[in-house]
């Protein structure tokens, strides 16, 4: 059976979810949930805004209100200087990443493309035959494993793009904690089979 067969209804859905770039609320919340504050906590909008005040000549100040709005995507146009605080307080992330754009969910990508070397390297790229840049491409691989270094997973295979190995790496949403009048209510509904 082929991958389209297999696939479906549901798989057509899910090829559309993944043409889709992350959006600023799903970025900002992945980078607070995989950094560590100075405790060694994830993030959370309050150490979040005090890592902003605590940057030497920050840009600018955010509030955790901030913060808490724009990775809750109840806003999503923060100003550039917002961006640049946020970046570098989480530990000097590239600032296109939090754009929405699919080419910028691949945050190893941007970090690379921060090395000069690397930028030079896909200059060199530029314009290669495909076959060339595929020799180059298993050239590095083999010199990777030789090194001892960690593979890079392939992300021009079907379903292997970048931005779905970010889109896998996303924290799970927060439930909501019960008042305790919403407690209280829900242990009676319980008992009563409700």
């Amino acid at each position: 059976m082929s991958r389209d067969e297999g696939e479906g209804a549901g798989g057509a859905a899910a090829e559309t979810r993944r043409s889709q770039p992350l959006s600023l609320a799903q970025k900002l919340k992945s980078l607070m949930a995989r950094r560590t504050d100075a405790r060694g906590k994830a993030y959370v909008s309050r150490t979040l805004s005090q890592a902003v005040d605590d940057l030497p000549d920050p840009p600018t100040s955010a509030s955790f209100a901030l913060i808490a709005k724009l990775a809750g995507g109840q806003q999503d146009n923060p100003t550039v200087k917002t961006v640049l605080a946020l970046c570098r307080a989480l530990g000097d992330v590239p600032p296109a990443h939090l754009l929405p754009h699919a080419s910028y969910d691949d945050l190893e990508a941007l970090e690379a493309f921060e090395n000069p070397l690397a930028r030079q390297v896909l200059a060199l790229l530029n314009d290669l035959p495909e076959s060339e840049m595929r020799e180059v491409v298993a050239h590095l691989e083999l010199r990777r494993e030789a090194l001892g270094m960690p593979s890079v997973p392939d992300c021009t295979g079907p379903g292997g793009s970048a931005s779905d190995r970010s889109r896998v790496e996303k924290p799970k949403k927060a439930r909501r904690r019960r008042t305790g009048t919403e407690a209280a209510q829900y242990a009676a509904d319980a008992l009563e089979g409700l």
